[in-house]
């Protein structure tokens, strides 16, 4: 029986998810790996975020407390469900769930984004400008900052539920994905989607296009002037740079993949890579990046010390009562 064709404006009610195509037999195996990785994420997120705000030394690295919550909160977003396709089959998620979690992805994604970029520029400065590092990034200026990062996430997604319900879906109502994205659901739209993949095209240059440039420009000018010290100094200057160069590729290289990969159609060739893509963007920063800064940065490794000395002692302290 043909569908009949909805009328333009109306939606269809819901979408189902869909996990990894051609592997179903390990969809067990595949929960257990995926809830082993949100343990991961949300402890060591956590961790981060308590150590910062309990020690008052730690006060300062603000952008790494941002990003330790925007990976957190990008985990809890779209894991729990992921979780809910491998382990008991839920498909199913309603045309407004689906919307609230593309609204959640996207805007944590450009967020992340401009942390990465302020991160950038954080270290351009001690680098570049250790002297005055104090008296260029007040506490003041970081606030505005962070603040205006959140805005833009915010500000850029708001668009996106408008656009999104304008189109009519009767032809498939099936993702590729474990999660809803707006390149993904735009294509499963039957209305003209020009709007959707001009205003797409201008987050991705907006946002992502940006704030590359201006990381690759704060490390041109950091590598130009770590090149006229000494072999001492530019160990230590690249050693504090290592950390943040990791979460810059972690988190740009799959997502320049993925929009790349939804924009030119090539899943025929490749069905799974846009899903492999798609999983390492939001799924391994999440794991990583606390790994990453707890073992790079000096004042994290030294809070988890003290939290740890903290831990046993009031274990020493309980046993002798």
């Amino acid at each position: 029986m043909i569908p009949t064709p909805l009328t333009s404006g109306t939606i269809t009610s819901d979408f189902l998810l869909s996990g990894i195509p051609h592997l179903e037999n390990f969809n067990f195996w595949m929960g257990f790996f995926l809830i082993s990785m949100y343990i991961v994420a949300v402890l060591g997120n956590a961790t981060i975020l308590y150590i910062i705000k309990v020690d008052q030394e730690l006060h300062g690295p603000m952008y790494i407390f941002m990003l330790s919550a925007i990976d957190l909160s990008l985990a809890t977003t779209t894991m729990p469900r992921m979780l809910g396709i491998f382990w008991m089959d839920i498909r199913k998620v309603t045309f407004d769930m689906c919307l609230t979690q593309m609204s959640f992805i996207h805007s944590l994604s450009a967020m992340e984004s401009g942390v990465l970029l302020a991160m950038a520029v954080d270290r351009y400065v001690a680098i570049c400008h250790p002297l005055r590092y104090s008296s260029i990034l007040t506490s003041e200026k970081i606030c505005k900052m962070s603040a205006l990062i959140v805005v833009r996430g915010i500000l850029v997604m708001i668009p996106i539920p408008f656009i999104i319900k304008r189109l009519p879906y009767w032809k498939s109502n099936v993702l590729t994905h474990s999660y809803c994205v707006h390149q993904e659901v735009m294509n499963l739209a039957c209305g003209d989607i020009k709007v959707n993949v001009i205003y797409g095209l201008f987050v991705i240059f907006s946002i992502v296009g940006i704030d590359l440039v201006f990381i690759s420009v704060s490390y041109m000018l950091i590598i130009k002037t770590v090149l006229g010290v000494v072999a001492e100094a530019k160990t230590k200057a690249f050693g504090t740079c290592a950390a943040h160069i990791c979460a810059v590729l972690l988190y740009y290289i799959p997502l320049i993949g993925l929009s790349v990969i939804h924009r030119l159609k090539s899943n025929a060739n490749l069905p799974n890579l846009h899903i492999l893509f798609g999983d390492i963007y939001l799924l391994l920063p999440p794991v990583i990046n606390p790994l990453i800064y707890g073992i790079k940065t000096k004042q994290i490794r030294n809070g988890l010390k003290k939290l740890y000395s903290k831990i046993i002692h009031q274990e020493k302290t309980s046993g002798n009562v």
